[in-house]
């Protein structure tokens, strides 16, 4: 039996007969808005690459988190830079979809990105590419290929850079979106910061209102 049906029968149950017509309808349809509203729930990881505890970027993924949050979202936050993970040793013993060799942190977030429906990315621009820490993270996809390519994902991306040309940007967006393309996720919004360099200096824009946005809107 589907879990709504039971729902709906145990609500017919208790509420008995004499509960009057327009009064059960409102019961079942309380009933109903619950379980649309927990089939909505999605399950996000929310990467971050700054080693900055107070960076731009990391202001960015916060917001997100709030709005994401606000609407009744799990969120796992996974800051890369201070986690311990190793770089791909490319020794394939874990032939694109086993366990890795490499006892770290990683462990921790695996199973969590296995489970997600959404995954977001948050990064701020070091040397025209993300940062090295994110990049780490992302190269230990490899261990869970088979797991995490295909499926119905979505994605976001937020990142932050310190000059204001937009064309320095696309270096990463094309990787971002080359990512997704592999893997077969949706992108569901991209947060660009530009001219943001010192610490707290994003937060004098509206680009963390439009991170909170983004997350409010899924």
């Amino acid at each position: 039996m589907e879990r709504r049906d039971f729902l709906r029968k145990s609500a017919l149950a208790a509420l008995g007969t004499a509960v009057a017509g327009s009064g059960l309808v409102q019961a079942l349809n309380l009933i109903d808005n619950n379980q649309s509203k927990n089939d909505n729930t999605m399950k996000i990881v929310v990467l971050t690459g700054s080693p900055r505890k107070n960076g731009n970027s990391a202001y960015l993924a916060e917001q997100f988190i709030k709005g994401a949050e606000e609407q009744g979202h799990e969120v796992f936050r996974f800051d890369c830079a201070f986690r311990h993970v190793e770089p791909c040793r490319a020794c394939n013993r874990c032939g694109m979809d086993g366990l890795c060799i490499i006892d770290d942190d990683f462990l921790q977030l695996r199973p969590k990105l296995v489970e997600a429906d959404m995954v977001v990315f948050a990064t701020p621009m070091y040397y025209f590419g993300i940062s090295a820490q994110m990049k780490r993270v992302i190269d230990r996809f490899y261990a869970i290929n088979g797991q995490i390519k295909g499926a119905p994902k979505k994605a976001a991306f937020l990142m932050t850079y310190a000059d204001t040309a937009r064309k320095e940007a696309e270096p990463m967006l094309a990787h971002y979106r080359t990512l997704l393309d592999y893997l077969g996720w949706t992108s569901v919004g991209e947060v660009v910061a530009p001219g943001v360099w010192t610490a707290g200096s994003v937060r004098r824009t509206d680009y963390p209102g439009q991170a909170y946005r983004l997350g409010k809107s899924l």
